[in-house]
């Protein structure tokens, strides 16, 4: 975007760009968020589970026994090490083998027992384990919320339009035709009309709220960076183009030199200048003219495999289209599923909202590596705000995923196996990494089932869409 150009409001700008500030973060995309283990109050349990003594005796017995036969220390055989020499060397070791044989054991049998069924880590309170006397501890740990999602069928979500218009498609192929143009100078003595390019430098100065009389005049109280542009190309009554530099430019001739002011609105693109009144200089250095390409079969070839201009722009009508339907479509669900967070009120983990904000980070951060952001700059980025700022949307997005679970248990919607083949087979090509060999991975740190469970809820989200949708 240049100062000289409308701007349509998108969402391309990513939300961390828009929310960051400054936090250490050193980005080579391996890192992992550490925070501070939290809990919903509303959604935690707590157990207490106590250990006889015989059986801590018997647990540190057992460990130690096996150091004694492995333990290899100069001045003893192997399997002769005493005792008390292994229980002072390997205090700290042995007590965690004892630690993990018996509290993982034994809180496993206190929540069978107790029908719970834990979503998070347990957190270990006023652990006591020593030699000889009882292991006591406290487990915390949040559970599942108790919801219900009868009702659910009285949901409506307006079907939209999605049709694409002829003015859709021009718009399309104009695009297409407007990145292979040519621009070329125009060689007759004239002046600028409407469908001319002008070639121009420019200097601006963002005239400032706050200005002082000087020797030379009224100049800005605050010092601001001058707005420069050479060779910029603008389109005489193009449709990008901001009012005030058409109408100071058309009629106007190369080597000419103009000064005018430009108010742009608050909402402009570029911050920088949004809300702003800026004085410029302008000088028209060339007209030029756009050469767009022929619609034959040649330029069909070049822009891909198709046998004519009429078969690509019966598939560029087509893509158009899908997109289009897909964009449409995609707003419909999404608000559909904002009445459903909307009808049922629950808690959720805050472990699992915990995940959900690393995953949008996650991938925000990605999204600006990929744009080319520095590892330095990655360090100045306020990840406390960001977390913050992805809170909201991180809960509703964990009310999302398990309202559909419900909803798919009600309808009995489940993936099959040749459905999760065709999705682990898309991954392998993106990826580049052998089929069987990402299966395995998957398989073995738990990634199988969140894929087949992201795909049962976009399944669950398609199907009740087309239930009710009107």
């Amino acid at each position: 975007m240049t100062p000289t150009e409308t701007t349509e409001t998108t969402e391309a700008t990513t939300e961390l760009a828009e929310q960051q500030a400054g936090h250490t973060h050193d980005h080579e995309h391996s890192h992992e968020h550490v925070h501070a283990p939290a809990l919903n109050p509303e959604l935690t349990r707590e157990i207490e589970v106590e250990v006889a003594a015989d059986e801590v005796s018997k647990a540190f017995k057992t460990v130690v026994k096996r150091y004694q036969k492995l333990a290899r220390i100069p001045g003893f055989r192997a399997g002769k090490v005493p005792e008390s020499l292994v229980r002072s060397k390997f205090a700290k070791e042995v007590r965690q083998e004892v630690l993990e044989s018996l509290v993982g054991e034994r809180f496993r049998q206190a929540i069978e027992e107790q029908k719970l069924r834990p979503v998070s880590e347990p957190q270990l309170l006023d652990l006591q384990l020593f030699d000889g006397q009882p292991l006591k501890f406290k487990a915390g740990f949040e559970v599942a919320p108790e919801f219900d999602v009868a009702g659910y069928e009285s949901v409506r979500v307006a079907r939209p339009e999605v049709t694409l218009t002829e003015e859709e498609y021009e718009s399309e192929l104009n695009r297409v035709l407007d990145a292979h143009a040519t621009v070329e100078p125009v060689d007759e003595d004239r002046a600028l009309v409407n469908g001319d390019w002008a070639e121009i430098q420019f200097r601006g100065e963002v005239k400032d709220l706050a200005q002082t009389v000087t020797e030379d005049g009224v100049a800005n109280a605050s010092a601001q960076e001058p707005i420069t542009g050479d060779d910029v190309l603008i389109e005489i009554g193009g449709k990008n183009t901001l009012t005030a530099f058409n109408e100071a430019l058309l009629g106007a001739k190369p080597g000419q030199e103009l000064k005018f002011e430009v108010d742009y609105p608050a909402d402009f693109g570029e911050r920088r200048l949004a809300g702003q009144q800026v004085s410029y200089d302008v000088t028209v250095k060339a007209i030029k003219h756009k050469s767009f390409p022929e619609r034959d079969a040649e330029f069909a070839k070049q822009l891909g495999n198709y046998e004519s201009f009429e078969d690509f722009a019966t598939k560029l009508r087509e893509h158009a289209a899908d997109r289009k339907k897909e964009a449409l479509e995609s707003q419909a669900k999404d608000k559909m599923l904002e009445e459903l967070i909307g009808k049922y009120q629950f808690p959720v983990p805050e472990s699992f909202v915990q995940q959900q904000v690393d995953a949008r980070l996650d991938r925000g951060l990605r999204a600006l590596a990929q744009q080319g952001m520095k590892a330095e700059d990655m360090r100045k980025l306020d990840f406390g705000r960001l977390r913050a700022a992805q809170r909201d949307q991180a809960i509703n997005e964990v009310k999302v995923s398990m309202i559909l679970d419900r909803i798919a248990e009600a309808e009995g919607i489940v993936v099959s196996e040749e459905d999760l083949d065709r999705e682990l087979l898309m991954l392998s090509l993106q990826s580049r990494e052998p089929l069987e060999a990402l299966r395995e991975r998957l398989a073995g740190d738990g990634g199988l089932d969140r894929i087949r469970e992201q795909m049962r809820r976009e399944k669950t989200g398609s199907v009740l869409y087309e239930k009710l949708s009107a």
